[in-house]
């Protein structure tokens, strides 16, 4: 069963094409690649292994701190998103915990290896797999954390900032947190208007995650953070896992990546154009494309074996057919650049004829 996309090893296996020559569609990263100060700051970084990395990270923090405008004794960096997610459940080992289904499978993941349930709230079709306001009724006094990944996994659908403000109150009543996993807002035009960041000084129930793997295309470096006006639990994270937890060259390359405000304005503007291209080219087809806000899009189509059709051709694209609520009609694409969004339309049209 596929777990997670970007597997282009297993992809090369089966298909006996070199790794190098298979277009990844099935990987969420930035299109515009990454950044040459960020590449720069990580090659410099090199001479620097030769001692252990700051425990504590205290120059990312501080940059972080002036990136998101958060204090930086409410901010924790982890190895990747991942991590963080991990390690909070680890903290709070909830009764309960409620996610959206569809929706990243690592938060699930996480609960259960520390004996959680989990309760689903069911994304509906019919609602172009948006969080309503009914997702308050699957919240009782045994929940004791939310996740909520805004734009969701796979289905790029944005939850509206006010929903998520109810949320944060009805979880407090019930003394439970919301973690809000924006890994692929910096995606969205107009984002600053559905972050929480700016209801972190507000809530101490309220967990933001980010990521710098999408946004500046650098998976490979595992680079995340999390933040909350919660201090007693950012000091129980850095306790729930091993330390030297993030590399001095991942250090160095957060550092240099959030300078880089530029180049995540421009990378908003190119993945809506794109995105653009690729929903209108889907629905020309006849295929189902549902709308995105975030830099993938998903689609359903009764091709048989499109993944494998695709592959063939040295694509990879994502198969949902593992998240709970999607059938193994739903494929999930990412936004790549122009030249190869374009080849995609046409080895898609080519299966199709």
């Amino acid at each position: 069963m596929e777990i997670h996309g970007a597997d282009i090893y297993t992809a090369s296996e089966i298909s006996g094409y070199n790794e190098d020559d298979i277009m990844d569609f099935s990987s969420n990263i930035n299109p515009l690649g990454i950044p040459e100060t960020v590449i720069s700051a990580a090659v410099n970084s090199i001479k620097y292994t030769d001692r252990y990395p700051d425990i504590n990270s205290r120059k990312l923090i501080d940059a972080i701190s002036e990136f998101e405008e958060t204090p930086k004794e409410f901010i924790f960096v982890s190895n990747g998103a991942g991590e963080a997610i991990f390690r909070i459940a680890a903290c709070l080992r909830p009764q309960i915990g409620l996610i959206t289904a569809p929706s990243f499978s690592e938060y699930e993941k996480s609960m259960k290896l520390f004996g959680a349930d989990i309760n689903y709230y069911p994304l509906q079709e019919k609602n172009s797999f948006k969080i309503k306001e009914d997702i308050l009724n699957y919240i009782n006094e045994k929940t004791k954390i939310v996740f909520i990944c805004n734009p969701n996994n796979p289905t790029g659908q944005l939850t509206d900032k006010n929903i998520l403000e109810k949320i944060i109150l009805k979880l407090k009543e019930e003394k439970a947190f919301l973690a809000v996993d924006e890994c692929f807002l910096d995606f969205v035009e107009n984002s600053e208007e559905y972050s929480t960041v700016d209801l972190i000084n507000k809530y101490d129930n309220l967990i933001v995650i980010k990521a710098f793997t999408k946004t500046f295309a650098i998976p490979g470096i595992r680079l995340g953070y999390c933040m909350s006006l919660n201090e007693e639990l950012i000091n129980n994270l850095k306790s729930m896992g091993p330390p030297w937890n993030v590399s001095t060259i991942a250090q160095a390359a957060g550092i240099a990546a959030l300078k880089e405000k530029e180049y995540i304005k421009r990378t908003a503007v190119y993945v809506k154009e794109q995105r653009n291209y690729l929903f209108h080219e889907l629905k020309k087809t006849g295929i189902k494309a549902y709308e995105s806000h975030a830099n993938y899009i998903l689609f359903k189509t009764d091709i048989p074996d499109l993944k494998e059709e695709m592959l063939k051709r040295q694509i990879l694209i994502r198969s949902c057919s593992d998240y709970m609520n999607l059938s193994k009609d739903y494929y999930r694409i990412a936004v790549r650049t122009k030249e190869e969004n374009k080849i995609f339309i046409e080895k898609l049209k080519e299966i199709m004829r």
